[in-house]
Parts: structure tokens; sequence; C-alpha cells
């Protein structure tokens, strides 16, 4: 069960936490209107639940909500983009 999937700014990352306990993150760099998603890693213990997913959904959202764009760096979230073309509008 997931908890929350939060923006920890003073780490410069989205985290989710499955039962109180963090489970994966998603860093990013923020450059001025554009944000570079970086490095997506979910905990072994929480492998193939789609955690990685709710991450990218949740930062690309966050992303469109501000009206940044994105440069997905992270083969990840580029992967989650290439599969979710609704996202690419926010590609810088």
């Amino acid at each position: 069960m997931v908890d929350m999937v939060t923006n920890n700014e003073a780490q410069s990352r989205y985290e989710v936490h499955v039962d109180g306990a963090l489970a994966g993150f998603l860093e990013y760099r923020t450059v001025g209107d554009v944000v570079a998603l970086v490095h997506t890693e979910v905990d072994d213990a929480y492998a193939g639940q789609g955690l990685g997913g709710r991450l990218a959904k949740f930062a690309l959202d966050d992303a469109q909500a501000r009206g940044v764009k994105v440069s997905p760096t992270c083969p990840f979230v580029a992967k989650y983009v290439d599969k979710h073309p609704e996202y690419r509008v926010t590609i810088r």
C-alpha cells in the first residue's frame, strides 16, 4: 500500500513511502525553468510494484502543474515518457 508520493525539496527528490517507510525516490536538479530528472531508485524490497512509475508520473504531473519543462536524463523516466506520450509536451 502506497502511503504517499511527495516532493522533498530539501533533498531535491520525489519520494514514495509505503507503510510509512521510504521505498524509493527520483532525484532532480532544477536549472531555471527546466527540471532534470536524473535518477530513479526503488528499494529491492519493493521491486515490481510499479513504484518507479508512480514516481515518474508524480514528477511529470508536478512539472506540468508548475509550467516547467523536463529533461528526462534518467533512462527509466525517458522510457516512461516514451510509453506515455501525453508527457512529451513537457519535455525540453
